[in-house]
């Protein structure tokens, strides 16, 4: 008896073996899960990480990014770090987990994102900055307009305006960003040096409209006699002319950067001087059409300038 169950028992075994060695659909469930999120549709997935979504020039980067994507069918994602550079380094790690193909970033602080950039190249994401440069980490492209060449713009106009003399402000943008280093340096590569130009004040109002308004009163409240102002955004410049007005100065020329649509508004109403012209939209754009280059294999420019201009009364 025991000889006929043992070579039984033994075939049933085997057939066992067999049997489970034929993974079906739903064996292969848990692999799937743990896909890229590019492989999910077979779509394209790109994160993009913006510093605020409370300055409509980000709100319309995205937009462009967005309308880009959907024209190209390529799932975006997009993180708001709400200007706090711990978040930003947060939702970028984020983007990391699920895997996306290219990330687009547009620094909060330019340093404080190396090392989180630095895990995606790591990982085999390329990452492509917007606006703001990194520091400190290599990026596969830079694509910006050349604030140098913008805050140069704004200082020559602003002279212009004022006869090659006056008492004039600058507000600065986020420290340890790029737009607001490179702009500044643009800035005073044309107003430093002349005799009869007065730097009154150089002071930060991290491109916020309301901090704007408060460091202008601030400023306002030292020293009255004020012939014009720099602001490294229109947001700080359009609160920084509502300080003016409230405080009853005249004739104070006022020079914004992005000609968002409140500030091309206000250079229409007479009441901005001029407002340096970037393209956020196009920013966006170039954005979504240089990460399909980079996930295809395609070589891509270090440096790819958007193009600027001035908006002026």
């Amino acid at each position: 008896m025991n000889r006929i169950l043992h070579p039984l028992l033994a075939s049933m075994l085997v057939f066992g073996i067999a049997a489970c060695s034929k993974q079906g659909p739903d064996s292969a469930a848990p692999a799937a899960a743990s896909a890229p999120a590019a492989a999910a549709d077979g779509k394209l997935t790109v994160g993009l990480a913006v510093s605020t979504l409370n300055n409509p020039f980000f709100v319309s980067l995205r937009k462009g990014a967005e309308d880009e994507a959907k024209k190209e069918g390529v799932n975006l994602i997009t993180v708001d770090a709400q200007d706090d550079p711990a978040k930003q380094q947060a939702s970028v790690e984020d983007l990391i987990q699920k895997k996306v193909n290219v990330i687009l970033i547009n620094p909060t602080d330019s340093s404080a994102v190396a090392n989180v950039v630095k895990e995606a190249t790591g990982k085999g994401i390329k990452v492509v900055s917007l606006d703001r440069s990194v520091n400190g980490a290599e990026v596969s492209a830079h694509i910006a307009s050349d604030n140098v060449a913008g805050g140069k713009m704004a200082g020559e106009y602003l002279l212009e305006k004022l006869g090659g003399k006056g008492r004039i402000v600058e507000l600065e943008g986020i420290a340890g960003s790029s737009a607001a280093r490179e702009r500044g340096e643009g800035f005073h590569k044309v107003v430093d040096g002349k005799a009869e130009v007065k730097l009154l004040a150089k002071q930060p109002a991290d491109f916020d409209r309301a901090k704007g308004l408060s460091v202008m009163e601030n400023i306002i409240q030292g020293n009255k006699d004020i012939q014009g102002v720099f602001a490294h955004n229109d947001e700080m410049a359009l609160g920084a002319l509502k300080a003016i007005q409230a405080a009853g100065l005249k004739n104070v020329v006022v020079v914004g950067f992005d000609a968002t649509a409140d500030a091309v508004a206000a250079v229409k109403a007479g009441t901005l001087a001029a407002t340096v012209q970037q393209q956020p939209e196009l920013i966006g754009q170039y954005g979504i059409q240089t990460a399909k280059k980079l996930a295809s294999g395609q070589s891509v420019d270090k440096f790819i300038p958007v193009p600027l201009n001035l908006i002026k009364q």
